[in-house]
Parts: C-alpha cells; structure tokens; sequence
C-alpha cells in the first residue's frame, strides 16, 4: 500500500515549490479526472471504430478493398487539418474562459471557431473530390485498387464536411467539461454507420449491394447525424456555452487574434503529422498489397488504443487550462501528473490483452490466414509501442491545455515528418525487415515523444503561457 500511495498519491505527485493552496485530496482529483476523462475516452474509441468497423466490414470483399480505404486515411486527415488545428485552439481558449467565468468571452470564441469551420469544411470538401486522384497516387495507391480508392475518398470527403463542423462544436463543449455530449452524439453517430454499413456493403433487404460505396455512404450518413445532434445540443440556452442564431456572428478581430496564437502553431503540427504519416504510408504501400493490407489493420488496433490515451488527453488539456485560467498552477499539474499515472495502469492492461488475442483480433478484419498470421506478429510490437503512445499524448495533450502548442508543433515536425519516415525506409527497405522495419521506426518514433514531453512538462514552463 506504500508504494501505491507514494506512485499514485495527489501529494507524491507534485513539486513542494508549486504547492501554493491546499491540495484537494486523492479521491477527489482522480473522481474529477476520471468524471472528465471516460466520456472523451469513450467519444475517441467510437470515432475510431468508425474506421475499424468499415474495415471489417470492407474485410470481406478482400485484400484489395482493405487496402483501398486504408490508402485514403492520411490524404483525408491531410484535407482536415485546418480544422483540427482550430479545434485544439478553441478549446484551449474556451477552457482557460471557462476558468475565468468568462460566458460571453466563451461563447463569442465559439461562434467565431463555427464560421471558420464551415468555410473551411466547403473549401476542403470541393479540393478532395477534385483532386482524389492525383492525392491517392502521391500515397502510393496501387493501380489494382486505385478506382476503388477514388470512389470511397470522394464520397468520404462529402461526409467530411458534415464531420469537421460537428468535430468544432464538440471541441468547444470539450473546453467546458461537457464531454457527455459529444459521447452521445458520437455515439449516435456509431449506430447509425454500423447499421447502414452492414445493409450497403451487403445489399440486405430492399438496400442495393454497393460494396466499399456503401461503407462511404453509411460514414456520411453517419456524420450528418453527428452533426445535427451537435447543433441540438449547443443549442441550448441553459447551458454555458450555447449558439443562437440571432447573435452577432460577424468575424471578431481579438477573438480571432487569440484562436490564430493557439491554432496557427497547432496547425503546422497537423500537417507535418499528416506529411509525415503520408510518407510512412506510402513506404509501406510500397511493400506490396498484402503487406500495406496487414499494416493498415494493425493501424486500426493502433487507432483504438490510442484513442484511449487521446480521451485522457482531451480531459487533461481542459481540467489544465481551466486550472490555469483560475490561477490554480497547482492543480494544472497535478491534473497532468494523474492523466499520467491513470494512463499508465490503462496501457499496461491493453498491451496484455492484444498480446494474449492478437490472432484472434486479427481475424476480426480478415480471413486471409497470411494476413492474420504476419499482423499476429505485428501485434506483439504494437503492444510494446502502447506504452510510449498513451503516455505521450497525455503529456502532450497537458502542454496543449497550458498553449504550448509550438513546442508539441516543433516536436512532430522532428519526430513523425523526419525520423519515422527515413527510420522506415532504412530499417524496411535498406537493411530488409520489411513491415517489421517499419514498426520498429514507430517504437523509435513514440518513445523520442515522450522523452522529450516528459521533459519538457517536468520543467513547467508551460505554466507561465498567457492565452
């Protein structure tokens, strides 16, 4: 019990030269983490089991067809980066208001981040759909699975627009704690593709049989349902943050002056990821299609572990900036430093776990046996990654919340545009471990993150940022 108190106990957890106030105890801050912390967690495990339920849907019609919507994940994140770098802004600003009681400050920053989102949304869409070819083929799209690719990006890309809106509004309710509505919405959202997958992969019943047409249009479906519920919630007047439509919604020079300070940093962290993740895949696609078929699979398990840690992230940047919007440096890093050791419990758990069913889990996805037994063996290196994965983006996702985005900006142009793409090629193709290489420059990839984000969060110069 000693030592589970002094690894695990709120006062072992931080420095005496930060305790400026009385420390709320154990029970209370890991109660609040966690109050937080599940519906972000489970919000961020229900995106990813869209993808991870196309894909074993898509499973069964082949090795090609898994490879075609897999080809298409980096170009479409690449298309939503934007957007995605003016959430992690708008939450950053609408927590800290949050922490200040700052209603109307909150409230104006989010119509603001909702009129940059749906121009952005259009303007993305339209380039997608335009561009789906050229896009595909710079990833390193196969020529046998090509027009299968085109087909489900462009009607992915539809959906898309629906998606990054509702991903802004959820953001913003994130800022505030709310994160029970965005489990809900996605949630909703889960159920709605999950059924229209199964009767238009399929053709069941009076539906028509589309194939990997059908996953695309069942994800769209799917994301207009996000949204709408997205609008209904904000909607409401009781709440802190809510929209109406009668309010100015005119551009706000100073409003937009603070969402560009947190965003544009957040934003060149977005694409270089993207760039850097573009490139990796193109690196395995080149590998052959079965290869590129497994390693996109074993990305799907990555996905949802990973969005694990991204759930406690999303808690930890919101209980952080709201602490530190209250003048509270104290409990932004204890808040941090729980996220941690929760996660750390947590990631322990799911590398046993994949470890113990990985052929089983693979077999989800396919019935190809080569697949199923060399991403069996992929598994065993995934496990091992998890460990570094959640415990990096819960450091991460504490310096976001406290705006200190440039440095998480600079510490993925390093580590995933730089090193993870040359580290795959050389450890892949060079030296000739093939797939295994190119999960080995992952490991290297996430344990230089988190060394450098322990680091710079155990320093705390983040907690001086004004935002």
């Amino acid at each position: 019990m000693n030592i589970l108190k002094k690894i695990f106990a709120v006062e072992n957890l931080i420095p005496k030269a930060y305790r400026t106030n009385p420390l709320p105890t154990s029970k209370e801050v890991y109660q609040k983490t966690l109050k937080i912390a599940w519906p972000s967690a489970m919000e961020a495990i229900l995106i990813s089991l869209i993808g991870a339920v196309d894909m074993m849907m898509v499973g069964g019609i082949g090795t090609n067809a898994i490879a075609a919507v897999g080809i298409t994940t980096q170009p479409k994140f690449l298309m939503m980066s934007l957007v995605l770098a003016l959430n992690i802004g708008t939450t950053v600003i609408i927590s800290r208001r949050k922490g200040q009681k700052d209603q109307v400050g909150a409230q104006k920053a989010l119509r603001n981040a909702l009129v940059l989102s749906v121009g952005i949304s259009i303007i993305t869409t339209i380039i997608g759909i335009v561009f789906a070819r050229p896009f595909l083929l710079f990833s390193g799209a196969n020529l046998d699975y090509l027009m299968d690719a085109i087909l489900y990006f462009r009607i992915v890309m539809v959906g898309n627009a629906f998606y990054l809106i509702s991903l802004t509004l959820t953001a913003a309710q994130r800022g505030v704690g709310n994160t029970k509505i965005s489990l809900f919405t996605n949630l909703s959202a889960n159920v709605v593709n999950v059924v229209f997958n199964y009767l238009l992969i399929n053709g069941i019943w009076i539906f028509p049989r589309w194939g990997i047409a059908g996953a695309a249009v069942a994800t769209t479906m799917g994301n207009v349902v996000a949204l709408i519920l997205a609008i209904y919630n904000v909607s409401k007047k009781d709440n802190f943050l809510h929209i109406n439509f009668k309010q100015n919604w005119s551009l706000d020079k100073d409003t937009l002056q603070t969402i560009w300070k947190i965003s544009s940093s957040a934003l060149v962290e977005q694409v270089f990821i993207r760039i850097g993740f573009m490139m990796y895949a193109k690196a395995v696609a080149g590998l052959g299609t079965l290869e590129f078929a497994t390693h996109y699979i074993v990305m799907q398990v990555m996905s949802l572990t990973f969005s694990v840690g991204d759930g406690l992230s999303i808690a930890t940047s919101s209980l952080v900036g709201q602490s530190l919007g209250a003048r509270r440096t104290d409990l932004a890093y204890i808040h941090g430093k729980v996220s941690q050791r929760i996660g750390f419990v947590i990631s322990l758990s799911l590398a046993v776990l994949i470890i113990l069913n990985r052929s089983l889990i693979m077999s989800l996805f396919s019935r190809n046996q080569e697949i199923i037994a060399l991403g069996a063996q992929i598994l065993i290196i995934l496990s091992f990654i998890i460990q570094f994965q959640i415990a990096q983006v819960i450091t991460v996702g504490s310096l976001r919340g406290a705006g200190d985005v440039k440095f998480v900006a600079t510490l993925s142009l390093v580590s995933v545009t730089i090193l993870r793409p040359v580290l795959t090629y050389i450890l892949a193709y060079t030296l000739g471990f093939g797939l295994y290489g190119a999960w080995f420059s992952v490991v290297f990839d996430q344990m230089i993150r988190y060394v450098f984000s322990r680091v710079r969060f155990k320093n705390a110069e983040w907690i001086n940022i004004e935002v």
